[in-house]
């Protein structure tokens, strides 16, 4: 079910007569008439609190109401829209344009000369364009509507600044597992759920709680589900009627972010039970597997660097079994590549040596290549001292000549600082030697 939201406030609930199998969903059916109905947000519900004067008609600002599917926004969106004298419009962002909102904006003028103010809801508010969201900018900061927008994703990435600035923006939370066992056990028993007609067991409840990761929506809509035969909803019941529990995750939006992150991180941290989780969580989401490959390319070189050589090329093989083959079977070459980069040494030496030796560029350190590196491969190069005094590195014992390299205002600078982790640790005692004999030119 999407989180849009209804046709008319204020609609009486569906008939009780048939609740198992109505034609309307049981999560519509069940939506909160009032805030005494209302389960979890209390930190948002308190009294005098914003949101609680806006659903009680009192308050005038515009709000963005910022959470997870299933918690809550649709309902207060509706009990706002009800509150005394109001006008009610929706928006649904997946089908409105521009012109819709300009033609909803020209209607709430028309009512506000009549005394009447109008609530503009809008619905997955962060896939409006920017052009749509600069068109609602005059009618909200004249308080022409009252705007209600919610959004999944965090709005200080989804929503224009000037129209952040105009509205509070109020975060909901996941509603508890208490909180979702209300949500389920007062639609067993409500005259707009199933009225008591199918008993669910205990065991029942616990696991649709378990399933629904704090969404509401999820919860109401897997028992519908299992309760359409209208026999006792069992655990039995409920594991036939619904092949897998739904991972709250949205490609495009900030579970996204959060997610990838996590794994990354937990990547970084060597906790390779944690990565493999979010691992999973992405590849059962449906998450592209080339992006996956392509964050532990990058990672191999951030975070492991020189400390485990073999990393780099794990992760690029990885990257390339996921072209070959696809999924479902580069699922494991992936879990392939996260074990072994989870459990690898860690080192960033190779990304702050880089990010330092890019620094001193851009602050001006960028002397002339000493004149015995230079091209001396031209006519004329030898009368300019290029490439004159240059000492061919194989034929000196070792391998290393010691000569200046650096422009002379680099002269003696370590970029490169390898820790003592991994492979690293070798070379550590290795580069020391290898500064010795080149700086012995100066």
């Amino acid at each position: 079910m999407s989180d849009s939201l209804f046709d008319v406030p204020g609609d009486a609930p569906a008939p009780a007569a048939s609740p198992v199998g109505a034609s309307v969903p049981l999560a519509v059916r069940m939506r909160p008439a009032s805030l005494d109905e209302v389960v979890g947000q209390e930190h948002l519900l308190q009294a005098n609190a914003p949101l609680r004067r806006l659903v009680e008609g009192s308050g005038a600002a515009s709000v963005i109401l910022y959470g997870p599917p299933g918690t809550g926004k649709t309902t207060l969106a509706s009990l706002i829209s009800q509150a005394t004298g109001r006008r009610f419009e929706a928006l649904s962002a997946l089908s409105a344009g521009v012109k819709e909102v300009r033609a909803v904006i020209d209607q709430a003028r028309q009512a506000a000369v009549r005394g009447q103010q109008t609530v503009l809801f809008i619905d997955e508010v962060h896939r409006f364009s920017k052009t749509q969201q600069d068109a609602l900018l005059a009618a909200v900061e004249n308080r022409v509507v009252l705007l209600v927008a919610a959004t999944t994703e965090n709005p200080s990435f989804s929503v224009v600044a000037p129209l952040l600035s105009r509205s509070l923006i109020l975060a909901l939370q996941p509603l508890t597992p208490a909180d979702i066992a209300t949500v389920l056990r007062r639609a067993i028993d409500d005259e707009r759920g199933l009225g008591g007609a199918v008993p669910v067991t205990d065991e029942a409840v616990d696991l649709l709680v378990q399933l629904s990761a704090g969404d509401a929506r999820r919860a109401l809509t897997a028992l519908e589900v299992a309760a359409e035969t209208g026999d006792e909803v069992t655990v039995e019941v409920i594991e036939q009627s619904l092949d897998k529990a739904a991972v709250r995750y949205d490609r495009d939006g900030d579970q996204h972010y959060d997610v990838v992150s996590a794994f990354i991180k937990s990547v970084r941290g060597s906790d390779v039970d944690a990565a493999l989780h979010y691992l999973a969580r992405m590849l059962v989401a449906g998450e592209d597997p080339r992006f996956v490959a392509r964050r532990l390319m990058i990672l191999a070189s951030e975070d492991i660097g020189m400390a485990d050589p073999t990393a780099l090329p794990i992760a690029v093989s990885a990257a390339q079994t996921v072209q070959l083959i696809g999924m479902p079977e580069a699922q494991l070459t992936l879990a392939h590549a996260t074990v072994h980069l989870a459990t690898a040494p860690k080192s960033n030496a190779v990304t702050t040596a880089l990010g330092a030796a890019m620094a001193d560029i851009r602050a001006g350190k960028a002397g002339l290549v000493p004149a015995h590196l230079r091209d001396g491969h031209y006519s004329g190069a030898a009368k300019l001292g290029h490439g004159v005094g240059y000492r061919y590195a194989h034929d000196e014992p070792g391998g290393v000549a010691a000569q200046q390299y650096p422009p002379d205002e680099l002269v003696g600078v370590d970029y490169y600082r390898p820790t003592n982790r991994g492979a690293e640790r070798e070379i550590s005692g290795r580069l020391d030697k290898l500064r010795a004999i080149i700086r012995r030119a100066r």
